[in-house]
């Protein structure tokens, strides 16, 4: 019997919930990815196929800002600060995209701090 591959079901997943999520120019899709040891964030305006903001872990402003903390915290920055950067730009509401991974632990800790930093979703 086949080994399931928990990234070939996440993949399924986001599969699933891209059918019903698109980003346009006036609420784009805020998408996130979370590797073993990093986590990035992506807001995205599908209509036309750009990144218009971005932030992860290994950003140079925020490696020596996260370094020392546990992974669900630097989570928390990093969702404060891709709302920081969203808010420069003018982006007040976006589309959550969690991309298949489950909205537990560092992804609803990003989650979070954007709310915090002032995302609307």
């Amino acid at each position: 019997m086949a080994k399931k591959s928990r990234n070939a079901a996440r993949l399924r997943r986001h599969t699933r919930v891209r059918k019903n999520i698109f980003g346009t120019p006036e609420r784009p899709r805020m998408n996130v990815y979370r590797s073993l040891n990093e986590i990035y964030v992506q807001i995205i305006d599908d209509h036309s196929g750009t990144t218009l903001v971005s932030a992860s872990t290994i950003d140079s402003g925020l490696r020596s800002a996260v370094s020392g903390k546990n992974k669900t915290e630097q989570a928390r920055m990093v969702g404060e600060e891709v709302a920081r950067r969203a808010l420069e730009k003018d982006i007040k509401t976006v589309v959550f995209d969690r991309g298949g991974f489950y909205y537990t632990g560092r992804v609803k800790a990003l989650a979070e701090g954007a709310r915090k930093g002032g995302l609307e979703f």
